[in-house]
């Protein structure tokens, strides 16, 4: 790591207050991305810098200063704008492979994209005309957007205490978030508010706006550099232009949720491959036979070379449903109807199963079989566990194959929301 790395990767974020102005300013335009094949060649290139310093972070609670301008820099936040916006509208088998690709390297990273690159569907869903042509140029230039949608404290993760009031001028904006992923980065923070008549609203305000406080205050044991902290709003006004009506978008036939869900089972096949990888360097590298197998290396052990095919099977089961999820979605958005929109969510929700249960799977099997040397704590090897058990807990496996099931059983459809 040179000294500039260093300087930068050490820097201590506690709040919105402490985060260097290179994150924010820009001295040229993104990349403008133009196909899928671009936007996969784009991911593979940018792999092993991702995960150069990723256990480092991780190990230290740093934010991915560095990292999160080349992300955004090189196109990838985008790629699924659509084509008469100036986007390449990938398909979303693509936007999966792409997620998976950088997850492998840092889920971190790709987690603080997921709710940018959803909620560029809400726009095209909801938005004006006018308010999608400048969210969509101003994302394509290379600015980031970060939510403020979760609260703590309501019965269940959709109550909400945050509100956007009109009054004669604009619209003012109170409230307080958590689990406010990449807000601290991001050019811009979507907040979604009730109105005075309990409507749904989104309001967009810039990271520099006045009563906007965010505190990095994310305590979690896995995900650890994803900045999912605090935002507090203090009566801050917003122009019109940057308020959205998504109420209505909540009501429609709409994909929003499950396109959300498939980034968020994308980072899980992420991180199983990159444990699945780890795990065979170390038994190649470094693991002993066991006494009683009677083989000369570790990798002759048939237990070991069994598990091992067992993850790669699950694995690439896995990211088959997930290219398969993604197939359904652009069918059912070339003509979006219930039962297609249906079906769509049906196939992200079984490969939600698979890929949550192959990424908890392979950080454990990791320690299995590659034995006791690959827990000690200089190796953080266990940052592969540490990340799998807190992203799926996102939305619990055990209600997908209730939803499943039911489907099957009975033909009742699944609820779409972000968290089915």
């Amino acid at each position: 790591m040179n000294k500039m790395n260093t300087k930068v990767q050490d820097i201590r974020i506690e709040s919105n207050q402490d985060v260097p102005e290179f994150v924010f300013l820009q001295n040229e335009n993104a990349r403008q991305i133009k196909s899928d094949e671009e936007a996969i060649q784009v991911a593979n290139t940018l792999v092993e810098r991702f995960k150069k310093n990723a256990s480092y972070r991780d190990q230290n609670r740093l934010l991915p200063l560095e990292e999160i301008v080349e992300y955004s820099q090189s196109g990838l936040w985008g790629i699924n704008i659509p084509k008469q916006y100036g986007g390449a509208q990938v398909k979303h088998r693509t936007l999966s492979q792409v997620i998976r690709t950088l997850a492998s390297a840092d889920p971190a990273l790709t987690q603080i994209s997921e709710n940018h690159l959803s909620f560029l569907e809400q726009v095209r869903l909801d938005a004006t005309e006018e308010q999608k042509k400048l969210i969509y140029q101003a994302v394509l230039n290379g600015q980031r957007l970060g939510n403020a949608l979760s609260e703590r404290g309501g019965r269940t993760v959709t109550d909400l205490t945050t509100r956007i009031i009109k009054n004669e001028k604009n619209y003012i904006v109170s409230g307080k978030k958590f689990y406010a992923t990449g807000a601290i980065l991001a050019h811009w923070v979507y907040v979604v508010g009730l109105d005075e008549n309990g409507e749904e609203l989104t309001a967009l305000i810039p990271h520099y706006a006045d009563g906007l406080s965010i505190i990095n205050d994310w305590s979690g044991f896995g995900q650890r550099s994803t900045a999912s902290g605090t935002v507090i709003l203090d009566q801050i006004p917003v122009d019109a232009e940057y308020v959205i009506k998504t109420g209505a978008g909540g009501s429609s036939i709409n994909l929003v949720g499950t396109i959300s869900q498939l980034i968020h089972s994308s980072i899980d096949a992420g991180i199983a491959h990159a444990a699945i990888e780890d795990t065979i360097e170390f038994v190649q590298k470094y693991t002993r036979p066991w006494i009683d197998a009677d083989q000369e290396r570790a990798v002759d052990d048939q237990f070991t070379q069994a598990a091992i095919a067992e993850l790669k099977i699950k694995l690439h089961a896995a990211e088959a449903l997930l290219d398969r999820a993604g197939d359904f979605i652009d069918r059912a958005l070339e003509s979006l109807t219930e039962e297609k929109a249906n079906a769509a969510t049906l196939a992200v929700a079984e490969a939600k199963v698979l890929s949550a249960e192959i990424a908890i799977l392979a950080s454990n099997k990791l320690f299995e079989l590659s034995g006791t040397r690959s827990a000690l704590s200089e190796l953080n090897l266990d940052r592969h566990w540490r990340n799998a058990r807190i992203h799926t807990l996102h939305d619990p496996v055990r209600w997908k194959y209730k939803l499943i099931g039911e489907y099957y059983l009975t033909g009742k459809h699944l609820p779409r929301h972000p968290w089915s």
